[in-house]
């Protein structure tokens, strides 16, 4: 979505970097999915909060190894294919500074998260809960004021300004979530 921002941006402290993938060799590595399909912020870790199922745990980096096609990660004290698989699916939590730098017009999921949704007039027609991936590109999930869930496709066609000072985003066309 290219979009201006028109505000100074909220610092989160933490950004989920990307999720474990299933283990790979006998040493106990996982395949990383990294959510900017960059790997390079991967390089300086040395250590990571793992968050499934609800619960969270820090874990010592103990080696990243950079293929063409995947990203691998060992963690301290996985060192077999049954404890790497343990972790297959868990989200990879960092601080801010390992996030990918962003290009103009680009944000983080985790600073849209929690913004009002409001139409052309300003009035409030919901809250940002994600940005998920859609067969078609991404989803913004929103919270109506009933608490009921929506999905738009978070384009420019649908969204427009996005402020992180004021924390809100204009939905061009409220139709698309009624």
């Amino acid at each position: 979505m290219d979009v201006q921002d028109t505000g100074k941006k909220p610092q989160r402290e933490f950004f989920t970097l990307g999720i474990v993938g299933p283990p790979f060799g006998l040493d106990g590595f996982v395949k990383v999915r990294p959510f900017s399909g960059e790997t390079g912020h991967f390089s300086g870790l040395k250590s990571v909060i793992l968050r499934q199922g609800g619960k969270e745990k820090t874990w010592e980096v103990a080696e990243i190894a950079l293929r063409k096609e995947f990203l691998l990660l060992r963690f301290v004290g996985v060192d077999n294919p049954e404890a790497a698989a343990l972790l297959n699916a868990a989200e990879i939590i960092v601080p801010r500074e390992y996030a990918s730098p962003l290009n103009e017009g680009e944000y983080y999921v985790e600073d849209l998260k929690g913004l009002e949704v409001v139409d052309g007039e300003g009035q409030t027609v919901g809250r940002i809960l994600d940005i998920l991936e859609g067969g078609g590109g991404q989803l913004a999930e929103i919270e109506d004021p009933s608490g009921a869930k929506r999905l738009a496709p978070f384009r420019n066609e649908f969204f427009g300004e996005i402020s992180l000072e004021k924390g809100t985003i204009v939905l061009l066309e409220p139709w698309i979530i009624d």
